[in-house]
């Protein structure tokens, strides 16, 4: 099992930037992926970043160039950065643990209100 817990997100204006961490705590020599995720209201959950414990990065077209997935292997954490940020990038984010290639594991979801 793998437990993840984020910080919490906020409301911001639209430019500026934010910051979210994962930590992730019990079987963690399991991870294989680490990732970020967000939903809007009314619409489907999608990927935004991911990261392999190789270090290989993936992005959503829509935030590259903007945001920024990294991971401290000694906090057992990893980390979104956000910058340049749109009204469009509201919505819940979730992190998001692939452990041993097939079990998948999520926060508990934070809130991200970026206002015009």
């Amino acid at each position: 099992q793998v437990q993840l817990v984020e910080s919490v997100g906020g409301l911001v204006q639209s430019g500026g930037s934010l910051r979210l961490s994962c930590a992730a705590s019990g079987s963690i020599f399991s991870i294989n992926d680490m990732g970020w995720y967000r939903q809007a209201s009314g619409k489907q959950r999608e990927l935004v970043a991911s990261i392999t414990r190789a270090g290989s990065t993936n992005y959503a077209d829509s935030v590259k160039g903007r945001f920024t997935i990294s991971r401290d292997n000694a906090k057992n954490g990893w980390y979104l950065q956000m910058n340049s940020l749109k009204p469009e990038d509201t919505g819940v984010y979730y992190c998001n643990a692939v452990a041993r290639g097939q079990y998948n594991y999520w926060g508990q979801g934070t809130q991200v209100t970026v206002s015009s």
